[in-house]
């Protein structure tokens, strides 16, 4: 299997894939660092990408909304739920990595 060039993947998707596919994997197997794991592979692939598209303060960025993400889901879901905090979470980095990384300028 050959991994894509970093400036060409597309990094939305799998901010909110690492986000929601986290919770589901920790939430279903029981395990949560496995859904750690999931989580951390996914921040790293993605963070490849942000680095070659928007250089390291860009991506530092980024890696701060997602890991903030994850940690403010904890605290939402407090008060609107799991579901609605990961999916919330999951959309703020996607956006994110979208506007600052994704688009075409």
């Amino acid at each position: 299997m050959q991994v894509r060039d970093a400036a060409d993947v597309t990094t939305a998707p799998i901010a909110a894939l690492g986000l929601v596919g986290g919770y589901v994997v920790a939430r279903e197997s029981g395990i949560r660092p496995l859904g750690g794991v999931v989580l951390g592979a996914a921040g790293l692939y993605a963070g490849r990408s942000w680095v070659a598209k928007a250089g390291g303060a860009g991506a530092a960025g980024l890696a701060a909304v997602y890991l903030g993400g994850f940690g403010a889901s904890h605290v939402l879901a407090k008060k609107i739920g799991a579901w609605p905090s990961v999916l919330t979470v999951a959309a703020v980095s996607a956006a994110a990595s979208w506007v600052v990384a994704d688009r075409r300028r």
